[in-house]
């Protein structure tokens, strides 16, 4: 398998990666602590432009749990701070205390006002989801049994939404059920993903979180993967035929694929099964190979596995969080396996993402990209699908396993 270089990579070495990757951390947490934390009615605001300024006021739900999920995992790999932990439980405070839609059983809402007036309910549980792991990473850093009672309750909602539980909202399914339904590859990979937290901070519940895993493990190999397509499928019928005939059922995004790759190979490492971790790398090589645009360089937003246009008007675009995915993929393979390939193809991701997202005024990272590299204008640093997530994650998962290839030799 042959990947296109197009950058002329700049190989520097894992120590020089590691300060660059502690400056941009310490830089993107600061810049979230500074203009982002609401210091009046709590939780974060992260519709920011380039300089940091609050352009939109709403409140995205599912930053608000991504947020206080980030700031308490930053205290479990890094020892407390008190500021990560104010800003953790702040934005716990704010989802609890305006983001639970009481007349849809504790169902949480997609957007909020900046003082927590609800605005919109969606029928995505990814709320729940992100509100789950912020309590329980809380929780493990306090000890508080109320966040864990929380993120408990929440995963067991967010589970049974996916399997089968009517929707108390009410919104119903997105098609009419009797002319089309079908699986969405970010239910398996997503819940993969909320169940290894808890299984890492709630032990007692150990064989219930490695049961579901596995299940999400199967469901992903069952019915998305499609060796013979050469790629992993977004969305496929309930049985897992693909639905060529539509637009839809062709779309692959490279982004999602490859962080579902990781996913797999943390779970893979979980368990010693190292037939999983092979399968794992397999997903991201088909993704990276077809998801890397060989013209401008950068990870495309979808593209049509039969090569045909694809309907999303964004999908040339190269936004932030597939690189940040593809970063953590990358160092992950060449971590386990000492396959030089994979550190290439690092440095090259490494390349590019220095020289277009890291490389804005306000100590942040560039969210959105033309297809030629150069930010979007106004350019933007958060939106309502932007906050302090992907970025930080990315960077503290970096950070760790270069220390663990150094100790290894």
């Amino acid at each position: 398998m042959i990947f296109n270089l197009f950058y002329g990579v700049n190989k520097m070495n894992l120590n020089e990666a590691k300060k660059w990757v502690n400056d941009e951390l310490n830089s993107v947490a600061d810049f979230w602590l500074e203009n982002g934390m609401d210091k009046v009615h709590g939780g974060v605001y992260t519709c920011l432009d380039k300089d940091g300024k609050v352009f939109s006021t709403d409140k995205s739900v599912w930053m608000q749990g991504r947020c206080g999920w980030i700031f308490s995992y930053l205290c479990h790999v890094y020892g407390v701070k008190k500021e990560w932990l104010e800003a953790s439980k702040s934005c716990l405070d704010f989802l609890e205390n305006y983001c639970i839609n009481k007349n849809a059983d504790g169902r949480l809402y997609f957007t909020v006002t900046e003082d927590g007036k609800p605005l919109r309910q969606r029928r995505y549980c990814y709320s729940e989801a992100f509100y789950c792991i912020a309590n329980a990473e809380y929780y493990g850093i306090t000890g508080e049994k109320e966040h864990l009672d929380r993120a408990r309750k929440a995963y067991d909602m967010y589970w049974n939404l996916n399997h089968g539980m009517p929707d108390p909202t009410g919104l119903g399914p997105k098609t009419e059920p009797e002319t089309r339904t079908g699986r969405a590859l970010g239910i398996p990979m997503i819940l993969l993903n909320v169940t290894s937290v808890l299984l890492r901070v709630d032990p007692e519940n150990a064989d219930l979180y490695n049961k579901r895993a596995d299940e999400c493990v199967e469901d992903i190999f069952k019915y998305h993967v499609k060796k013979d397509l050469g790629c992993t499928l977004e969305s496929v019928s309930l049985d897992g035929t693909p639905r060529l005939n539509i637009t839809e059922g062709r779309v692959v995004n490279p982004g999602h694929d490859i962080e579902c790759s990781w996913f797999l190979m943390e779970r893979a490492n979980q368990t010693g099964d190292k037939e999983l971790h092979k399968k794992a790398i397999e997903i991201f090589d088909m993704a990276f190979e077809k998801g890397w645009d060989k013209e401008f360089g950068g990870i495309l937003y979808f593209f049509d596995c039969l090569g045909n246009p694809p309907e999303a008007y964004e999908h040339d675009m190269k936004l932030w969080w597939p690189h940040n995915e593809a970063l953590i993929a990358s160092l992950m393979i060449y971590r386990d396996t000492k396959d030089e390939k994979y550190l290439d193809i690092f440095n090259q991701l490494l390349d590019y993402t220095k020289e277009h997202f890291a490389v804005a005024p306000c100590g942040e990272w560039y969210g959105y990209l033309r297809r030629d590299g150069n930010p979007t204008l106004p350019a933007c640093i958060g939106s309502t699908f932007k906050g302090p997530f992907h970025v930080p994650r990315c960077l503290i998962m970096l950070d760790k396993m270069i220390e663990e290839i150094e100790k290894r030799g």
